[in-house]
Order: C-alpha cells, then structure tokens, then sequence
C-alpha cells in the first residue's frame, strides 16, 4: 500500500532482485537512520498539483552497465530489465509462483523430472516466436551465471521440443517452479530481446523503452514510452530523482548508506525472502539444550523489533518461512508475553555459569540495535547475554569456526522454501552445527511432499520443539516515487511495477 510521508533519512541500497543462490548479505557501513518513516506512517492526500507532475515519466540506468536479466547489477537497472523480460514463472505477492511464459507443467516424481508446456503465440520484441530451444538456451546460461548458478544447481539436464522444455532434477523437488522466475532473453546483441511489455529503444532523445505492441498480454501498459536517464552512481540516482528527474528509484530502508530525502515521496513496501534470525551454537554447552533454545525463542518480541527498530519495514516471523506464504503455519504461531520467557527459562532449570556472547556484524547498526536489545530480554529472562560486534569478515570468520554462542544472521532463502543449507547436517550455512537426523528425514519429506502445506506444517512444529535458529522476521524492502505521479502499485521485491495493467501513471499535460 502506498504512503505519503514528507521528510525520511533512508537508506539508499539496491534491491537484491532477481537473486538466486543462498548467500549472506555483506553490507557496508551505516549509521542508525533516525527519523525513519514507517509504513503505517500517514500524511494527507498524495495527489499532487498538475503543475508539478513530469511531462514524462523516467527511471534511472547505466548504461555502461549491460541490462541483460542474467548479468545485469541488482537494483535499478533490474528493475527496467524486469520490464523487458518475462520468466516461466513470476512470484505474486505472496511469494508464490505464477505462471507466466509457462501455461501449464507436469513432474513426474519418480525421475525428478518436469516437462514446462511453453504458452502458444508469445513473441519476442522482434516478432519473433518463442521457443522452446530459445527457453533452454536462456537457462543453460542461467545455470553457468553468478547470479542463479546456486538455484540451478539441482538440475542434472535441460532438454527443448515442440514447445516443451524439459528439466531433469538430481534431487526431488516439489517446489522448483518457484525457482524459475528467470527471464527468458534471446541474445541478439548488447541488450537481448524479450517477451515484456517494453522493448529497449534509442532516438535523438536518448535511450527509453517503448510499448512492445507484439506483447502477448495486450496492450496493458501505463504509458507508451518510460524514459531512461542516465544515473552512473547511487549519487547520480539520488540527484536525478530529488530533481524530479526520474521518478522512481529503490531502497532498502534499513540497510546501508543513510541519506536525506526531503519533499514529497510516495512509499511502498515490498516481501521479501530475507530471513533475519538469531542462530545457536547447538554443539556446545549451554545450547546444546533444546529447552533453553526454546526458552529463549518465546523470549524475541518481533513485532516490537519490527515496529521499533526496523521502523515497520519487515514482518514478524516464528518461523523460517515468510509469513506471506499459504504454507506458513499461523495457527502455530504463540501470543507474546513478557513473563513467558522468565517463567519458560526456569522451567529448564537452567544456572547461568557465565554470560553467553551474541555476535553481529558491525557494519549495520540496525542489527546491532536489534542484538543489543535481544542481549537485553534475554538476560532479563535469567540468561546473561552481552551482544559484541565484528567486522563483516571476523564476523564469518567467528561463526566459520564455531567461535559464538548466538549470532545474528540474515540470509536470502530461496521461494521454494528450501531449508537445506540453514538446517540440514552439514548445510553450507548451518554455522550452529546442527546435526539431526528427524530434521534431515522432515526436509527431505518436504521436498517430496505433494501436500507442501502439511510437510511444512510438520517440520516447523518440529523445529520450534528443537528451536536450531531463532526466526525472527523477513525484511521488506521500499519503492519511492515521486508523489502523485503513480496509482496503485502492488510491487513485488523482482517487480516494482508488478501489475501493471492497473497502474495509473500521472503526467503533465501539454
């Protein structure tokens, strides 16, 4: 939902979009941004004066920078490739996927096998038609990228005919379309073509995007031409659009960089798949208790670390699961209250024989704040906690050699909701050294379930017994334009213009 605030102090970092492999986030070093503007935040009507809307609408780029979907940088210039290219899939909303160049699949469980039925009569920018040997060639080369090489390395083959791209998996995996949001581009040059509703386009003028009348949605877009201009640094961007000269750009409101915005600016939030959470060490004493794990989960107040620190840009989570998703188990989420964590640590009998150490990366003070108020409700429960801050790579280096007790942590999950490499044995990323065999054989059912919703319901009942991480909420990321100018967006965090058939976009007359 759109709100309207007057002055924000944000943090200008580019959206991950489009990401596709598990990875912890590096952030660079911030200040706490005071004065943060919260979603809930309202102001009065956003509707600007004529006089003061654009002649135009424009985004930023680079064009030195390439805007293939596969290689382009995260941030803006995704955000114009998004309008280029369409994948098989989309995530919606809720972080579910939704067919797009795909009309319909099989998977035959088995052989790990899924069979992709191309939807007919879709044409590339060109004219073109879309086949089926274009969507593997795309994919091939997906599967070789930085960008999607992690979230395509369950796939053993891809195969092309008649317009059925075939996938052969070397695992099972019930929710793989979720991991096909990928563009499809056919490479003809610089900038491939695309299936979008925008075709990239050059004249006297500079470089823009034009409406792709061969587009096989219709003629649904906003505007005949968005504009690009030229925005080589974060500076330039943020110079171009507090001239009015671009009137949208992206932001992670609680991550690094803080600058001043002043003017009117519409807000929205976007879901996202990044978990923050606090990890155990599970292979040393104290926490080698499941109890006092436990025990210390019921003692996080996410929704106040939400609205309190994170200034309401994220969403209270119990589990390691947006709560977004259908598949998130809401019935088992438990009320918060302050005497449960003092009454739930005495019950496990619990003696502290010294005070446990909570690492945080020290290059966002976000988290920090977060840390320091966690180490504080959790010695408040009877369990002495201090937070201590790293330097990004002491910090890895810390939770690499099993040097902590907790630490706060923030990573990417993939939107089929693999937990593999958080809490599988041996898991890339399982840093708490959790070894159990009952979560190894719940993962695997997971990924073979053809209910998702049960299987998942079953390991997060499991895992809250065990309590291995701490969930503690998904961060949302933001789309500030300029006020007035854009109606009724419902961006998602790969798409700020999402459904775009229902967007108004406002100009200047004449």
């Amino acid at each position: 939902m759109m709100k309207k605030f007057l002055f924000v102090i944000s943090s200008l970092l580019p959206l991950l979009l489009l990401a596709g492999c598990w990875h912890w986030q590096e952030e660079l070093p911030e200040d706490a941004a005071s004065g943060l503007i919260q979603p809930g935040d309202e102001v009065p009507d956003a509707t600007e004066p004529a006089t003061l809307l654009p002649e135009s609408f424009s985004l930023p780029y680079t064009p030195d920078q390439p805007l293939d979907p596969i290689d382009c940088p995260d941030g803006m210039q995704q955000v114009v490739s998004s309008l280029l290219y369409e994948g098989l899939f989309r995530l919606n909303p809720s972080l579910e996927p939704e067919h797009l160049l795909c009309e319909s699949y099989t998977y035959d469980p088995e052989r790990y096998v899924y069979a992709f039925i191309l939807r007919s009569g879709v044409l590339f920018s060109d004219g073109s038609p879309l086949t089926a040997r274009d969507v593997r060639a795309a994919l091939e080369r997906a599967r070789q990228s930085e960008r999607y090489r992690e979230r395509l390395s369950q796939v053993s083959s891809i195969s092309a005919r008649d317009g059925v791209v075939t996938i052969a998996l070397n695992r099972p995996n019930t929710g793989f379309p979720a991991l096909l949001d990928i563009p499809i581009s056919k490479e003809t040059g610089a900038i491939g073509l695309g299936t979008g509703p925008y075709r990239f386009s050059e004249d006297e003028q500079g470089a823009f995007l034009a409406a792709n009348s061969t587009w096989w949605q219709g003629d649904g877009q906003p505007v005949d031409r968005i504009n690009l201009t030229e925005a080589p640094s974060q500076d330039a961007m943020l110079y171009r659009f507090t001239s009015h000269e671009v009137q949208l750009i992206t932001a992670d409101l609680t991550g690094a960089f803080p600058i001043a915005l002043t003017g009117s600016v519409g807000l929205w939030d976007t879901d996202t798949t990044v978990l923050q959470y606090i990890g155990c060490n599970t292979a040393a004493a104290p926490l080698d208790s499941a109890a006092l794990r436990q025990a210390l989960g019921g003692g996080i107040n996410r929704d106040h670390i939400v609205s309190g620190f994170l200034s309401g840009h994220g969403t209270a989570a119990q589990f390691a699961l947006s709560p977004l998703s259908p598949l998130y188990p809401k019935e088992q989420e438990i009320r918060f209250s302050a005497d449960a964590p003092i009454q739930a640590v005495s019950k496990t009998g619990y003696t502290p024989q010294r005070t446990l150490t909570l690492l945080v990366n020290e290059e966002n003070s976000f988290k920090v704040s977060v840390a320091n108020y966690l180490a504080e409700s959790f010695t408040a429960a009877g369990v002495p906690v201090e937070s201590k801050t790293l330097p990004w790579e002491e910090y890895i280096a810390a939770l690499e050699a099993g040097d902590f007790d907790l630490y706060y942590g923030e990573v990417r999950l993939t939107a089929d909701w693999d937990l593999t490499p958080l809490l599988a044995t041996g898991g890339a990323l399982n840093y708490g050294g959790w070894a159990d065999i009952r979560t190894d054989e719940l993962l695997s059912s997971f990924h073979t379930a053809t209910d998702r919703a049960a299987a998942m319901e079953t390991l997060c009942t499991y895992l809250r017994q065990q309590s291995p991480i701490l969930p503690v909420c998904f961060k949302s990321f933001s789309i500030l334009t300029q006020a007035g100018v854009l109606e009724g967006l419902t961006p998602t965090a790969a798409e700020p213009l999402y459904n775009l058939a229902d967007i108004l976009i406002h100009l200047r007359e004449g």
